[in-house]
């Protein structure tokens, strides 16, 4: 459920049953001709359609995370990683002053990871608590039927571009972009970093059948449920 469909009265209640929730993270940046909000569209997505049987309750997705390297490209929102450390301490605080003590955090973005070691001094802190930090698109079985499909698979390639992440008016190219140099890119400006991967796709097609794409996200909606029923102990 979607924390956003109830009340408090009605948390509270909740929270003395079952402690946990769900926070997605995202992010707003570049992905070539897919929604700059692709990170936070798929995070919150699968989180919602992961925890929905089971009747947990799923904030709404935190929009920005940290994308210094699309800064360049129009659109793009990027948080220092001094501001995201205190947003994330701070809601995470937040949620365990409800009640909350068992925490899936469902990353859709993999300039997000330096949370880890946040995570873990903030629960050095609250040692009733529990956090996973879950990267959907790159856990083993997800990221498994990804390579199967096609190992030429990306940041804003085809396995990205889902139905909800299109954009209507905005066509897709049908090729198979070459693979970019990722140490040439990693240690440069935001500037040159744009120039060097022209539209934003790593490497891969653009695109893949609708079959493709379904069958990679009927797998990462289960292993997300599969994370939040799961592994608290």
């Amino acid at each position: 459920m979607r924390i956003q469909d109830m009340h408090w009265g009605q948390v509270e209640k909740h929270v003395k049953e079952d402690d946990r929730c769900v926070l997605p993270i995202g992010s707003i940046e570049q992905h070539a001709y897919l929604s700059l909000a692709t990170d936070m569209i798929l995070a919150e997505r699968v989180s919602v359609e992961a925890a929905e049987p089971l009747g947990v309750p799923v904030f709404p997705c935190l929009p920005y995370g940290m994308a210094s390297g699309f800064a360049d490209f129009p659109g793009t929102v990027t948080l220092s990683l001094r501001t995201y450390i205190g947003i994330i301490e701070d809601i995470l605080d937040s949620l365990y002053h409800t009640g909350f003590r068992r925490i899936l955090i469902v990353n859709g973005h993999g300039g997000n990871t330096p949370v880890n070691p946040v995570i873990g001094e903030w629960l050095n802190r609250n040692r009733d608590a529990s956090v996973k930090l879950h990267d959907w698109w790159r856990a083993p079985k997800t990221m498994a039927k990804v390579l199967e499909i096609d190992p030429a698979a990306s940041h804003a390639s085809w396995m990205e571009n889902f139905p909800w992440t299109r954009l209507e008016g905005a066509p897709i190219p049908n090729f198979q972009k070459e693979r970019i140099d990722f140490a040439a890119t990693a240690r440069v400006d935001a500037g040159r970093k744009r120039e060097r991967i022209a539209e934003g796709n790593y490497h891969g097609v653009f695109q893949r059948p609708d079959e493709d794409m379904l069958a990679i996200w009927k797998v990462g909606v289960e292993e997300t449920r599969y994370e939040i029923e799961n592994g608290w102990h």
